[in-house]
C-alpha cells in the first residue's frame, strides 16, 4: 500500500511521488497488511524520455548496464565510452527519471536533517574535486554516502565531467592525473584531456606516455583517442 512500481522500476507514492526512502521494520506483531495500491502510472513516460542513456528498453524495465548511477556508483571499471557524453557533470548518481516523475507535486521538503545536502556539496569545483587523494577524499566526504565507492572511483566520474565541461582550465588538474597510481584514474584522465586539449598537444603528450605506459587499460585510452586527434 505504499505505493505502485513506476515505469522508471522505482517506487511511487500518490503521498510523496519519487522522493522517498524505503525503511523495514522486523516485528513478530500480526499485522493487517494494507491494500495494494494500483499503477497511477497512465500513459505517461516522461521518466523514460528524461533518461540521458535511454537505460529503459521498455517500460518498466530498466537495463542497470546503462543506467547512469549504476555506471557512476556500482561499475568499478572504465566507464564504457558510448555513455561518457551523456553523463555530462554528474558525479555520483543520476535520478532524473525520479525528478521527472509528474507525482512528485505532492512531494514536501524532508525536515530530517541527515537528508538536507550540506552546503559545501553544493556544485563543488572542479579543480578541487579533482585535488583529492585518498586521505582528503576521506576527510571530505566524512559521513556522506559517497565515502563507499572510494576515491578512484570517484575521481574516475570527476574526470568525466571534466571532459563534459569544455572548460579548458580544467587541462592542469586533469593532466597532474596522468601519472595517478590507478590506472582506473589514468584511464579518465586520458579521456577527459583528449576533450580539453588542442589536437597537436593532445598527440605530443600520447607520444610520451605511451612510451612509457604499461598498464593496457590505459593504453587503450590514449590509442582510442589519437585517431580523431591525428585526423581532426
Amino acid at each position: 500500500g505504499l505505493g505502485w512500481q513506476g515505469k522508471h522500476t522505482n517506487l511511487v507514492s500518490r503521498q510523496h511521488g519519487s522522493w522517498l526512502f524505503l525503511g523495514t521494520i522486523f516485528t513478530t506483531a500480526e499485522l493487517e497488511p494494507d491494500t495494494a495500491e494500483q499503477d497511477h502510472c497512465g500513459s505517461c513516460r516522461a521518466c523514460l524520455d528524461a533518461c540521458p542513456t535511454d537505460a529503459f528498453p521498455a517500460p518498466y524495465r530498466l537495463d542497470a548496464r546503462r543506467c547512469i548511477s549504476y555506471l557512476t556508483i556500482e561499475n568499478k571499471g572504465p566507464i564504457p565510452r558510448e555513455f561518457r557524453d551523456k553523463i555530462g557533470n554528474r558525479i555520483y548518481g543520476c535520478d532524473d527519471c525520479l525528478a521527472a516523475c509528474p507525482w512528485n507535486k505532492f512531494a514536501r521538503t524532508a525536515s530530517e536533517t541527515k537528508l538536507a545536502a550540506r552546503a559545501d556539496l553544493r556544485e563543488p569545483q572542479l579543480a578541487e574535486l579533482l585535488s583529492f587523494d585518498d586521505a582528503a577524499f576521506r576527510s571530505f566526504f566524512s559521513g556522506s554516502p559517497i565515502k563507499r565507492i572510494a576515491r578512484d572511483r570517484f575521481i574516475r566520474n570527476v574526470l568525466i565531467a571534466a571532459g563534459n565541461s569544455g572548460d579548458a582550465a580544467l587541462a592542469g588538474a586533469v593532466r597532474a592525473l596522468l601519472g595517478d597510481a590507478s590506472p582506473l584514474v589514468r584511464g579518465a584522465a586520458v579521456w577527459a584531456l583528449s576533450r580539453l586539449l588542442p589536437d597537436t598537444e593532445f598527440a605530443e603528450r600520447a607520444a610520451t606516455a605511451l612510451a612509457t605506459e604499461d598498464d593496457m587499460t590505459v593504453r587503450d585510452e590514449w590509442l582510442s583517442a589519437l585517431p580523431a586527434k591525428v585526423h581532426a
